[in-house]
């Protein structure tokens, strides 16, 4: 056994994680290289080796669990490598206009097949609410209503969908609530899938930038959209917003949050899933709105986020089959690595859910949230 492998035994022994070992949380070796690799390149080591075969686990998502709860994120992002990338991440706008529609291109714009086979039948790709639901469709029926019981939608409003994916939610709000609905997303196959499945009703959808927006709307929506805004762009996301939004409106922000202090990002995740993407800190996300908004609600049901990754985790594989045969085995092992180490993260609390409602300055009376409502 190699000087490195027993390091890296070592640093596993607290999380119970074993190399070659029995239990399903256990990392299978196939490429003594691995170690090696993950020392080198740190998280991105470690997924670029799964994706090439070089180690398996039959419950990656307990692995990642486990190895979360232990804190070895740390110790594996512990190298000279990662820390040019923080900086490099940390200096420049990698949000900026020029690079606005990167992430439309390479993860939204995969194939519109993938995703109508992973997803609810309203396609909505984000953290269901599994309070009362007994699948992944109502878990996405009760999150779309809890956002529309939240924004107090009433019929004629215009409301903004600044990040509208397929269109799930336009839909669910024209249909359902008698609102109008103008739905903006940086994916071109998005745009195209959103404007078919809406195209009876008061909903328009297009390919834009936050920043080109214009407008006055009565309510404002965002769902699994801030996460590709950056840090630089704090401020001129939610001042762009404020000039959108009349007075006395509401504005429901929907987006994952880090677990602890520091704009979260991930090399692996980010190279291959998100580009671009990171995770804010609730002190600066909270500091950010407030300078624009009234904070009148801030809600975290993260760890619904894991049971609804394991849902599409299942609808992936279950789906495979038909959809082999214009996809490698080398991306289905990276969608299923994506998909089970987010939700190792979000089982671990690493990561969180947040729904925060903000008001445009202040609502007369103040704001009552539906879930404090008693239960009938």
């Amino acid at each position: 056994m190699s000087r490195i492998q027993q390091r890296f035994e070592q640093m596993l022994e607290p999380a119970g994680i074993q190399i070659n070992g029995s239990n399903p949380w256990d990392i299978q070796v196939h490429n003594p290289d691995l170690f090696l690799r993950i020392a080198r390149d740190g998280t991105l080591g470690l997924g670029e080796a799964y994706m090439d075969g070089w180690w398996d686990c039959e419950a990656l998502d307990e692995m990642i669990t486990r190895g979360f709860r232990a804190g070895l994120e740390d110790q594996v992002r512990n190298n000279l490598r990662f820390l040019i990338y923080l900086i490099g991440f940390r200096m420049f706008n990698r949000q900026s206009r020029a690079r606005a529609f990167q992430v439309g291109e390479q993860h939204y714009d995969i194939g519109n097949d993938v995703f109508e086979q992973m997803l609810d039948p309203h396609m909505n790709y984000s953290c269901g609410f599994w309070e009362s639901a007994a699948g992944l469709n109502e878990a996405q029926i009760a999150k779309m209503e809890m956002i529309c019981a939240k924004l107090q939608l009433e019929p004629g409003m215009k409301v903004l969908d600044i990040g509208c994916g397929w269109g799930g939610l336009a839909r669910w709000m024209a249909q359902h609530h008698g609102v109008q609905v103008t739905g903006v997303t940086v994916s071109v196959e998005q745009a195209k899938l959103a404007q078919d499945r809406c195209a009876d009703l008061p909903v328009e959808i297009t390919v834009k930038d936050y920043r080109a927006l214009e407008g006055k709307f009565d309510r404002i929506v965002s769902v699994g959209m801030f996460e590709h805004v950056g840090q630089r762009n704090y401020g001129t996301f939610f001042s762009k917003s404020r000039s959108l939004l009349k007075d006395q409106g509401l504005f429901l922000l929907h987006t994952i949050g880090a677990g602890r202090d520091g704009f979260a990002t991930d090399r692996w995740i980010e190279k291959y899933i998100f580009p671009n993407g990171v995770l804010p800190p609730a002190a600066d996300l909270a500091r950010s709105a407030g300078a624009c908004f009234t904070i009148e609600d801030w809600h975290n049901f993260g760890a619904d986020y894991d049971p609804t990754l394991m849902a599409w985790y299942r609808n992936f594989n279950a789906a495979w089959p038909t959809l082999k045969a214009h996809y490698g085995e080398c991306f289905k092992r990276m969608f299923d690595y994506y998909l089970l180490v987010c939700a190792g993260s979000f089982r671990s609390r690493e990561s969180h859910l947040w729904q925060v409602v903000l008001s445009a300055g202040g609502l007369d009376g103040g704001y009552r949230t539906p879930r404090w409502s008693p239960t009938k």
